[in-house]
C-alpha cells in the first residue's frame, strides 16, 4: 500500500518515510522488527533506520529532533514527509513537542554511568525511590535507561521527574506544534483479525530465522541489558539458557506472539490520545484503503495554511 500510494514513478504522491518503529533504528535486528524489504526501500526512502547499534540508547529527544531534520529535508525536495511507525509515544510528542522535562545532562549522566556500575541498579532505585517514589513505582528494576534519567533529572532540576508534564497536552483540540501541519490517520481492524495478523506474524518471523538473527547479535556482544535487546521478539530469547533455546523455540514463539497482542493492545489505547486523530477501516482491503487515504491526502493538501 505504501508503495503504490508514496514509491516509483506512478506514485499518486512523491513522498519519503520518516519511521517512527522504536527498534528499527537498531542495525542488525532485521527480522524481528520487520523492516522494509530492499526493494522498497530502493523505491521508497525510509529514514531513522539502521542508525544505530544495539547497545546504544535511542528515546523519543532523539527521534523527534531526527525526524524534524528529515521532514525538513524531505519537504525541501518537494516531497512529502510520511511519518509512521508502531511507536505512538514517539508519533504523541513528534505531533505535540516533546515533555517538559529539563534536557539531558551529559556530565550528570556521566556520573550516574559510573555509579551504576559500582554500586548497581538496585542502589540506585532505591535513591530514586527516596526522592520520586512516584516514578520509582513507574519503572522496572530492569529498566536502567529510565532510572538513571529520573535521577538525572531530579540532581540536575532539585524536581522529581513526575512533577513534570510527561504526556504532552492531554486533550483530543490540543494544539499540534507551530510550523507543522498534521494529517494523522490510524489504520483500524477487528482485534480478532489484528491478533490473527500478529500470530502469523510472529510465525514468520521465526521461519525467516529469527533465532538465528538473535544468536548472530548475541555472538557480537549484545546482551539483555542493551536497549536494542529489550524489544519484543529478543528479551525473549534471554529468559532462557543459550543452549536451550533450540529445544524452547516453540515456546519462546508463543511468548513473542502474546508480548505483541499486549503491545499492539496498550498502542490502540494510547493512539486515542493524539488529537485530530482519524480512523481508516483496514479489514475493508488495500483498495479501499488507497482510495481512502488518497481521498483525506488530496483534501489535506488543498487546504490552505491558516
Amino acid at each position: 500500500m505504501l508503495d503504490r500510494l508514496f514509491g516509483g514513478p506512478g506514485a499518486a504522491f512523491p513522498a519519503e518515510v520518516v519511521s517512527a518503529d522504536s527498534m528499527q533504528v537498531y542495525r542488525g535486528m532485521d527480522i524481528g522488527t520487520a523492516k522494509p524489504e530492499s526493494d522498497l526501500l530502493a523505491r521508497l526512502p525510509h529514514h531513522l533506520i539502521n542508525i544505530r547499534n544495539p547497545d546504544e540508547t535511542f528515546n523519543v529527544g532523539d527521534f523527534v529532533r531526527l525526524a524534524d531534520e528529515s521532514c525538513v529535508d524531505i519537504a525541501s525536495r518537494g516531497r512529502l514527509p510520511v511519518v509512521c511507525g508502531g511507536t505512538g509515544f514517539y508519533l504523541k510528542h513528534f505531533v505535540l513537542g516533546l515533555p517538559e522535562a529539563p534536557p539531558s545532562d551529559p556530565e550528570i549522566r556521566d556520573r550516574l554511568k559510573i555509579e551504576l556500575e559500582t554500586r548497581g541498579a538496585s542502589a540506585l532505585m532505591a535513591e530514586l525511590a527516596e526522592v520520586d517514589p512516584i516514578s520509582a513505582t513507574r519503572i522496572h528494576l530492569n529498566d536502567v535507561y529510565r532510572i538513571t534519567r529520573a535521577l538525572e533529572v531530579f540532581r540536575s532540576s532539585g524536581r522529581p521527574l513526575s512533577s513534570y508534564r510527561m504526556d504532552g497536552a492531554a486533550k483530543k483540540d490540543a494544539a499540534t506544534r507551530p510550523n507543522y501541519r498534521f494529517l494523522c490517520l490510524s489504520l483500524e481492524r477487528s482485534r480478532d483479525e489484528l491478533y490473527k495478523r500478529i500470530d502469523e506474524r510472529a510465525h514468520t518471523m521465526f521461519t525467516q530465522g529469527l533465532a538465528t538473527e538473535v544468536a548472530a547479535l548475541r555472538a557480537s556482544g549484545y546482551g539483555s541489558e542493551c536497549p536494542g535487546m529489550r524489544a519484543i521478539g529478543y528479551k525473549e530469547f534471554f529468559l532462557c539458557d543459550e543452549h536451550l533455546i533450540a529445544d524452547r523455540l516453540p515456546e519462546i514463539e508463543t511468548l513473542v506472539a502474546r508480548n505483541s497482542r499486549h503491545y499492539a493492545k496498550r498502542q490502540i489505547v494510547f493512539a486515542l490520545s493524539i488529537p485530530h486523530l482519524r480512523t481508516v477501516r483496514a479489514d475493508a482491503g488495500v483498495e479501499y484503503l488507497v482510495e481512502e487515504i488518497t481521498r483525506s491526502l488530496n483534501a489535506f493538501l488543498a487546504t490552505k495554511p491558516a
